[in-house]
């Protein structure tokens, strides 16, 4: 391989890195935005308070809460988290071919 085509290479690498790093970004602000907003129309989790005076909250509803709509947004909430994660990892690790 000469020189030419190694520079060719490292320049289209570091172009396409630039536009996975600019994707990256707008994926983190959009989930970062998603993650707000599913947090915001969450319920609050105050029931478990009651245990401490003997209040037992133990009912269908509350063991089955996978199949609600809180327990699809807590489960939203995780999942945009995980990937929030991935996607910023991703993000700082494409900083080795961009410098």
């Amino acid at each position: 391989m000469n020189l030419l085509a190694l520079i060719n290479l490292i320049s289209t690498t570091r172009d396409v890195m630039i536009v996975v790093r600019i994707v990256c970004i707008a994926l983190l602000a959009l989930l970062g935005i998603a993650i707000v907003i599913l947090v915001l129309l969450q319920p609050s989790a105050s029931e478990g308070m009651g245990a401490i005076s003997g209040q037992s909250y133990d009912s269908f509803y509350s063991k089955n809460k996978v199949s609600t709509p809180e327990g699809v947004m807590k489960r939203l909430t995780i999942v945009f988290s995980i990937a929030m994660v991935v996607i910023a990892i991703a993000f700082f690790v494409t900083s080795i071919w961009v410098v």
